[in-house]
This record gives C-alpha cells, sequence and structure tokens, in this order.
C-alpha cells in the first residue's frame, strides 16, 4: 500500500532533490518523488504534521485540493514545456495533456493564480531567456527561435515588457536578476 502527496511549489530538480534529502533524514520509505509528487510506502511511520512542517520548512506544502493540485500539474508541465523547447501550441499542448478543454483550464488558472496562463507561460519564457544570456552561448535571435518566437524583435518587445530592460542591458548587467522557477507568477 502506498501514500500520494500532492507538493506545492516542487517544481525543479532542486526542489526534488531536498524533499528527498529531508524524507531520508526522517526516515521515511520513499517510492518515489517527482516533481510536485511523493509516493511513500505506507507503512512509513512518519506522522503528517511532522512530515509538514519539514515541508514547509523549504516552502513546500501538502495540496489537498484537486483545483490547486491541478493547477499545479499545470505549471510543472509548463515548466517542462520551456526546459524541453517544446514549441507546441500552448491551448492544444494543455488540451492534449489534460484532457480538459483549454477554456476550462485557463479560466481556472486565472481565477486561481491571479494571471493567465499565457502570461505564466510568457514568465517562463523571460526566465529561460534570462538563463539562456547568461550563459552565453546563443544570440538573441538563436534564443528567439529556441524558444518558438517568430523573430527576435518580437522576443525583445516581450523582454522589455517583463523586465522593463533590454536584453542587450540585460547581457551587459554585472549582477543579474533571476528569479527562482517556483517564485515566477
Amino acid at each position: 500500500m502506498e501514500q500520494t502527496l500532492n507538493i506545492k511549489n516542487m517544481v525543479c530538480d532542486r526542489c526534488k532533490s531536498t524533499v528527498l534529502r529531508e524524507l531520508e533524514e526522517l526516515g521515511c520509505d520513499i517510492k518515489s518523488v517527482e516533481l510536485g509528487q511523493i509516493v511513500l510506502n505506507e507503512k512509513t511511520g512518519i506522522q503528517a504534521l511532522e512530515l509538514e512542517k519539514v515541508l514547509n520548512k523549504h516552502g513546500f506544502e501538502i495540496i489537498k485540493d484537486e483545483t490547486e493540485i491541478l493547477i499545479e500539474e499545470i505549471k510543472i508541465v509548463l515548466i517542462q514545456k520551456i526546459e524541453n523547447q517544446d514549441n507546441a501550441n500552448l491551448s492544444t499542448f494543455l488540451t492534449k495533456r489534460f484532457n480538459k478543454s483549454y477554456s476550462a483550464l485557463s479560466k481556472l488558472f486565472s481565477k486561481t493564480e491571479g494571471l493567465t496562463i499565457e502570461k505564466y507561460e510568457i514568465n517562463l519564457k523571460i526566465e529561460k531567456v534570462k538563463e539562456l544570456i547568461q550563459l552565453g552561448q546563443l544570440n538573441f535571435s538563436e534564443i528567439a527561435y529556441s524558444l518558438n518566437y517568430n523573430n527576435s524583435s518580437h522576443l525583445a518587445r516581450q523582454f522589455k515588457n517583463v523586465t522593463g530592460m533590454s536584453m542587450t542591458v540585460f547581457k551587459n548587467l554585472q549582477k543579474w536578476n533571476r528569479k527562482p522557477i517556483d517564485q515566477i507568477v
């Protein structure tokens, strides 16, 4: 028998390793740790409150509401979509992934998060652009192409709208300001 827990804000590999380390220190019998989800073998004798306390210490929380679980899953698949440079159409991608209408997913996401799925995806893309600029391996046109922008001027306008600065100004900064992936809203 196993116990599945959905975890809010566990959206990157660093998050997974932090949770895994904490669970091991607690002596949990772990079946798996995936983005947004922990599966424990039922025989784990850890109290739910103790587990929740440890997770909260790192900014994670156990999700009990079905709507919150769906929202976290949407965030995780969008992060993976950007990381994998998957250029699929957003509405088609989410409709196929969740087997729900894009309109329903979009309304639910907007109501819960206070911004649209599209705006969330743009914010993710801009953070990815910042990362790619920092790595210095691609020029602006190649970055735009890799993230499915029609051209680098479209990306440049969007980057300036979100960050308040041009990509060139950002590139020339000595102190880059990037948001952790789990804090993008």
